[in-house]
């Protein structure tokens, strides 16, 4: 059973990561038709070897070490290359920091994607009523963070300011991601070196791969198996963007799939923060059902 649920949490993991990087595929897919062959050969290795074994590599160490300072640079990274039982115990003691923080921030995440950013209508009438409401937005976002540092506080005050921490990450993040679709913009209508392209495309990639490493600790809190679920997801998403992005881009409801995963996630890592005991089976079952309705949902529009 015990091989089941490591299997089982990679293969989510895997699946979350490339759902929620499909926006981050597309952007490199239409960058890279305006480099040159070496330049683009360069990225799609060097590139994949960054974004996977650099970038997913060293945001879990950064994010264990900040949670658990006690362990000390030297110990977060052998956490992230170890299941040593004493680190694990460490991380585990420490979690509700780490989860709320990591909840905030995807609850956030999909709430501005719900309210502000365009999208093609996955539930309808829904999405299209709260997408006329956007200028409720901030009052909502910021009434659910006094909220939740409110009953935070009754647990412990680490707690309360990791839910400040993930709101303030999502802010950071999202204003790097609106000054990131200026900069695609100018790459693709003006002339451009192909080095400064792959410049932007690595910056990216860092952005994007942040929702990706903080859902993973819904998953689990085994640093080895976030690193080999979030990897193999990385390498097969590359591997779409190289072959496939025009097939992806005709499932036009898989960012909605990955938003409400966002949203799912976020809510099990908060429950989770104050001590709800949530199974270790339901983030990645959640995850496959709530993709492969929108899959699904993608699929009959094509036939259709």
């Amino acid at each position: 059973m015990e091989i089941i649920a490591i299997l089982l949490t990679i293969a989510g993991l895997s699946l979350f990561e490339i759902v929620s990087s499909v926006d981050n595929a597309i952007i490199n897919a239409e960058v890279l038709s305006t480099m040159q062959k070496k330049a683009r050969r360069w990225f799609l290795l060097w590139g994949l070897l960054i974004a996977v074994f650099v970038i997913r590599g060293a945001l879990p160490l950064l994010i264990v070490w900040a949670t658990v300072p006690g362990l000390g640079l030297i110990g977060a990274f052998t956490a992230t290359i170890t299941n040593d039982l004493h680190v694990i115990k460490a991380i585990e003691t420490s979690s509700p920091i780490l989860l709320i923080a990591g909840g905030t921030f995807m609850i956030f995440l999909f709430f501005h994607w719900l309210f502000v950013e365009p999208k093609n209508y996955g539930i309808r009438y829904a999405e299209k009523f709260f997408l006329a409401q956007s200028a409720w937005f901030f009052a909502i976002v910021s009434v659910l963070l006094a909220i939740i540092v409110w009953f935070a506080l009754k647990e412990n005050p680490l707690m309360a300011f990791g839910a400040v921490v993930g709101s303030t990450a999502f802010f950071i993040t999202h204003g790097f991601r609106e000054h990131a679709e200026q900069q695609e913009k100018d790459l693709l209508e003006k002339p451009r070196s192909d080095l400064s392209k792959i410049l932007y495309l690595e910056a990216i990639d860092a952005t994007f791969s942040i929702d990706g490493v903080l859902g993973a600790f819904a998953f689990t809190l085994s640093v080895p198996l976030i690193l080999l679920g979030n990897g193999i997801g990385a390498i097969v998403l590359r591997q779409l963007t190289i072959k496939n992005i025009d097939n992806i881009k005709k499932y036009k409801y898989l960012k909605n799939g990955a938003m409400y995963s966002i949203l799912g996630l976020g809510i099990v890592m908060v429950l989770d923060s104050f001590g709800f005991h949530i199974p270790s089976w339901m983030s990645p079952i959640l995850t496959f059902a709530i993709v492969m309705y929108f899959f699904l949902k993608s699929k009959k529009e094509i036939n259709r």
